[in-house]
């Protein structure tokens, strides 16, 4: 009650904490440590290992609930005396005990010291809870547990979305399932104390952040100076229209003229200029490519060995490749196409056949339909001899 009424009066002095969803605040953790018995035994005599996982909510910046599921690993056999009996502890397995527990957690540094929009770089964190305890081996014992603790956390991270932290912890058998603990009451004789180190990691909640936020709250001086704005940006956007919708009125009538200037062209008899192939190949094979293609084709390079051994036999030979396009498709197209073509047969020639780079010319001629009956058949490199 008096956690709740100073965490109360703390955040009612004009904080607001952005809403905490379902799946928001949520952390996942892993410890390890020793544990003694509390009573009975000799503390740095009888230490035992143990591990644990730890899966949390904070559900505001003060109060929480975790689980935790302990793990005490196997110690050598031992008597010990509780409520006036012998009583061995010998489990001969590896995992003495579990135990399982709910907790609910208080962050005693922000609850006393409230909250700043983001985790201290040092907290103290309180818990306490039940859980249930299970013991193997050839004592076997159920038992209802309970457990408080201190957490001393370090919050690390740029976004302090890291957590370590150092816990010593008493956690009691309060009722048990053999004689010797089924008295429900708080015992020294049936404790141990643990100490422990451990990380957490805080997942990403729906601010974007790993940790609570907190909402800029404004007065109604400031309120006005927004409205003020608001209202300076709409005679803005006002004047800003004006001037654009004068721009569209320009841009229309500058399309208009565009259009009719356009239509006077089309109207105007069309001069049709066919360029006419003036040139005749002297040497017979031709380079057929594919349609929109300027890459050589595996089946033509015969065509283009037979030039290469021609060179070869004739050293004083200077040969011009002439590329072409068929008529279809866009005449620039059709003339970087050409070019194209006779340029792959060059590359052929001088990287396969080794024939030097300054006997061969290359032209583009563009789109024809004169050379060959079939249009597909004018998509050629053709040859020339030039000392012929």
């Amino acid at each position: 009650m008096a956690a709740v009424a100073v965490s109360a009066s703390v955040f009612a002095q004009g904080t607001a904490i952005v809403p905490n969803k379902a799946g928001d605040n949520i952390y996942i953790g892993a410890n390890f440590g020793v544990s003694s018995p509390l009573k009975g035994y000799k503390v740095l005599g009888n230490l035992t290992p143990e591990f644990g996982i730890r899966f949390g909510k904070n559900f505001s910046t003060v109060f929480g609930l975790a689980i935790d599921a302990d793990m005490h690993f196997a110690s050598s056999p031992k008597d010990y005396n509780l409520y006036g009996e012998n009583y061995k502890l010998d489990t001969k397995t590896f995992v003495d005990n579990t135990n399982i527990s709910l907790l609910g957690t208080v962050n005693l540094s922000n609850l006393f010291g409230g909250y700043k929009g983001e985790p201290r770089c040092f907290e103290v964190i309180g818990l306490g809870g039940f859980g249930w305890g299970h013991r193997y081996g050839n004592s076997e014992l159920e038992a209802l547990t309970s457990k408080i603790g201190l957490d001393f956390a370090v919050n690390l991270g740029k976004e302090k979305d890291i957590q370590i932290y150092a816990e010593p912890s008493i956690t009691w058998d309060i009722l048990g399932s053999e004689e010797v603990l089924n008295v429900l009451d708080y015992h020294n004789d049936r404790a141990h104390f643990s100490f422990k180190l451990g990380l957490n990691y805080k997942f990403k909640n729906s601010n974007g952040k790993h940790n609570f936020s907190i909402e800029k709250l404004r007065d109604q001086s400031e309120i006005d100076g927004l409205n003020s704005k608001i209202n300076d940006l709409r005679s803005t956007i006002s004047a800003n229209e004006a001037r654009a919708n004068r721009a569209l009125a320009d841009k229309d009538a500058e399309i208009n003229r565009l259009k009719r200037e356009l239509e006077e062209c089309q109207n105007k008899p069309t001069t049709v200029v066919e360029q006419v192939v003036k040139q005749t190949a002297n040497l017979q094979p031709t380079v057929v490519f594919g349609q929109g293609k300027s890459a050589v084709e595996k089946s033509q390079e015969a065509n283009i060995s037979l030039i290469a051994n021609y060179m070869k036999k004739h050293p004083e030979a200077k040969v011009k490749i002439s590329g072409y396009a068929s008529p279809e498709g866009n005449p620039e197209l059709n003339q970087r196409l050409s070019e194209a073509r006779a340029e792959a047969v060059k590359n052929v020639l001088v990287k396969k056949y080794k024939i030097a780079a300054d006997r061969l010319e290359t032209e583009g001629l563009g789109a024809t339909d004169k050379l060959f009956d079939e249009v597909e058949f004018n998509r050629v490199a053709t040859f020339n001899d030039l000392n012929k």
